[in-house]
């Protein structure tokens, strides 16, 4: 995991958001998900600067995941190391969950 994962990663696992179970690295097909939220069919993921470069590569894949049921939000790694909490709101608010800041 890059290092904006985990951080992300530590405020997903063990039920801390809102009780909202998460798994990492998901195999899913043919791709590998950063995150999945199956209670909700949510797939997050962290893209780093090198996604702006396989725009279309990222676009077939959330095709693929959409088609599979899945709702697919991406964040970036800056918004992940400066902006966690709206990040944690963004999911929360994704899953059906008060959009209040969580408590940590």
């Amino acid at each position: 995991m890059t290092a904006p994962e985990a951080l992300l990663w530590r405020q997903l696992r063990a039920r801390q958001l809102y009780d909202l179970k998460f798994k990492r690295q998901v195999p899913i097909g043919p791709y590998i998900v950063d995150f999945l939220c199956e209670d909700r069919g949510l797939v997050v993921e962290v893209d780093g600067d090198t996604h702006a470069l396989q725009i279309a590569y990222d676009r077939r894949r959330d095709a693929f995941l959409n088609a599979a049921g899945l709702y697919v939000i991406r964040v970036t790694n800056r918004d992940v190391i400066q902006n966690l909490d709206g990040v944690l709101m963004w999911i929360a608010g994704v899953c059906g969950k008060s959009p209040h800041p969580p408590t940590r």
